[in-house]
C-alpha cells in the first residue's frame, strides 16, 4: 500500500549530497542526535528546545545544516513536537513509508544527508492539511536577526 501523502504530492526530491559512513555520523553528532538522526529515534513528547519556539527565523537539519523550514511555516500543534505545515521547495526532504510500530506512516528524511527528522500527517490545521512532526534534536535554528530580509 503507498503513503497516500507520497502519492498526492508526488514529491521531487534533491539529489543526496552528504554521505558518511556510521562511525563518521558517530563523531560529529551528541549520542542522542546520533539515535534520533541516524537510528530513527524520537524524543519524549513535550520535551525539545524548539517545541515553542515562536522566533522568526529558520531550521535545519541538524546533521548537515541544510534549510527545511521557516518560522512561517511553524503551528502549535499541541503534539509534543515543533510543528509545520510546509517544507521549503527544491526537494529538501524525503518522504518514505514507515510500518514500524504495527500501522502506516510516512517518515520525513533530510534529502541533503539522509537524517531521521519526524513523520508527516494529513491532520493539520492549516490550507495544507499537513502537519510536519519534527524532533527538536533533528533541527538547527537560526533566528533572524532585526532588519535582515526574508531568505
Amino acid at each position: 500500500m503507498k503513503s497516500k501523502i507520497i502519492e498526492k504530492e508526488k514529491p521531487v526530491v534533491a539529489e543526496q549530497r552528504v554521505f558518511k559512513t556510521e562511525e563518521e555520523w558517530k563523531k560529529i553528532l551528541t549520542p542522542e542526535q546520533y539515535h534520533i538522526l541516524r537510528e530513527k529515534g524520537t524524543e519524549r513528547p513535550y520535551t525539545g528546545k524548539y517545541y515553542k519556539t515562536n522566533d522568526k527565523g529558520v531550521y535545519t537539519c541538524a546533521a548537515c545544516d541544510a534549510e527545511l523550514f521557516t518560522s512561517d511555516m511553524k503551528f502549535d500543534s499541541d503534539c509534543g513536537w515543533p510543528s509545520f505545515d510546509r517544507a521549503l521547495e527544491g526537494g529538501k526532504i524525503k518522504y518514505q513509508i514507515d510500518r514500524a510500530y504495527g500501522w502506516e506512516r510516512t517518515e520525513i528524511m533530510c534529502a541533503n544527508c539522509g537524517s531521521h527528522l519526524g513523520h508527516v500527517f494529513d491532520d493539520g490545521p492549516t490550507v495544507t492539511g499537513k502537519r510536519y512532526c519534527v524532533n527538536s534534536v533533528s533541527l538547527n535554528f537560526y533566528r533572524e536577526k532585526k532588519g535582515e530580509a526574508k531568505k
